[in-house]
């Protein structure tokens, strides 16, 4: 029988071959109980080009005491990876959710990207 995390790491390994077939950088998200996580891979996926957390002191301020596992906190987030993607030249990204379903934090993440100018 299949835990949910391997079922979870299964997913994600389906779409990481598509998006790599594909030749993209792609924008991973990784969530927690407690934080929520943000990366930008090259597109041979061997170097993180920029990264944002709801852990970052700057976004920690932002939230001003209040936990980074809501909503808020993944727009946070999700407008920090893209304005630093932006500024590193990256305009345009595969949104990699790593298993994760597209709701919640992860959907919240990836509509506050967009708003901020990334485009996938």
């Amino acid at each position: 029988m299949e835990t949910k995390k391997e079922a979870r790491l299964r997913r994600a390994k389906q779409t990481r071959r598509r998006i790599a077939l594909a030749g993209a950088s792609r924008l991973c998200v990784f969530r927690s109980n407690s934080h929520i996580y943000a990366a930008v891979h090259s597109a041979d996926g061997g170097k993180v080009l920029v990264a944002a957390s709801s852990t970052d002191k700057e976004i920690k301020a932002e939230l001003g005491g209040k936990p980074g596992s809501n909503k808020a906190a993944a727009a946070l987030v999700g407008a920090a990876v893209a304005r630093r993607a932006l500024a590193a030249g990256v305009t345009e990204v595969a949104f990699d959710r790593s298993g994760f379903a597209y709701h919640g934090r992860v959907k919240e993440l990836a509509e506050a990207a967009r708003e901020a100018g990334l485009k996938f």
